[in-house]
């Protein structure tokens, strides 16, 4: 296996794990504790932002020299592309969803509303993986300590992302009777195809250094997604007892990564 393969391989089983351990809530904790929770999502959107275009952007602007479309073209369309993928995949989410609550609780069975729910978070998963993959990918062209960073980030951001999705499975799972055992086995499943995808994408890149600068740009698009859309409200739930903390938690992340990313580079 390409060693870029294999650190995307390596990251997406970290990323599978968080989810494991965010199933695991239902073992241990009956909720982790919302403001650490809200604090460090805010931290990991800022790192997202902030990677976004140190590790992955400009280093896309770079490699899109001499291509055949202008550098700000390519970089503008795998941007977009990365963005767009990740909502088409949240709109097929929404729509399964909806079309579950639709249904009544008698025109449903208990297993269906599990397979729904399970399969719904397993399908988000899939674009995170590849998206991971890509940014190890690229790596196998010019291996530079900030594009490590901003792959590694990537991956850190969507694990910490994957975390309150393994419990969303598990502990509704409990709450309709499961055992903590089968609770967490199904709840920790739904993160397992993000290996799976990671490897694809990184053999993808490895395989045509030409959509080098689109994949570098396409996961920058879809870290921005997965930080506004996902992270940055989900630290706001409790914005009323603690107005400035997860907002605190964005801007050192931000600034972290920016002075690791201009330090190294």
């Amino acid at each position: 296996m390409d060693h870029t393969a294999l650190y995307a391989l390596l990251a997406t089983l970290g990323t599978w794990a968080v989810t494991a351990l965010g199933a695991a809530t239902v073992i241990f904790f009956k909720y982790p504790s919302q403001k650490i929770m809200n604090l460090t999502l805010g931290f990991a959107s800022g790192v997202m932002i902030s990677a976004a275009y140190w590790s992955l952007l400009a280093p896309a602007i770079e490699k899109a020299e001499g291509a055949s479309l202008p550098p700000y073209a390519v970089v503008t369309l795998g941007f977009l592309f990365g963005g767009i993928f990740m909502w088409g995949t949240d709109k097929i989410i929404s729509l399964i969803r909806r079309k579950e609550n639709t249904q009544s609780r008698a025109e449903i069975s208990k297993r269906n509303r599990i397979f729904m729910s399970v399969f719904s978070i397993t399908l988000h998963n899939i674009p995170e993986g590849l998206a991971i993959g890509v940014a190890f990918g690229a790596l196998q062209h010019q291996m530079t300590p900030e594009g490590m960073m901003g792959a590694a980030t990537l991956a850190l951001g969507i694990g910490l992302q994957n975390f309150p999705e393994g419990a969303a499975v598990s502990l509704p799972l409990r709450r309709e009777g499961y055992s903590r055992k089968k609770s967490f086995l199904i709840g920790q499943s739904s993160g397992i195809v993000e290996p799976i995808a990671g490897v694809l994408g990184a053999i993808l890149v490895v395989f045509s250094e030409a959509i080098l600068p689109y994949a570098l740009a396409f996961a920058a698009g879809a870290m921005i997604l997965v930080a506004v859309h996902e992270l940055i409200p989900e630290c706001q739930s409790e914005r009323e007892k603690h107005p400035y903390l997860a907002t605190m938690g964005i801007l050192f992340g931000f600034a972290a990564m920016m002075l690791l990313d201009v330090m190294l580079g």
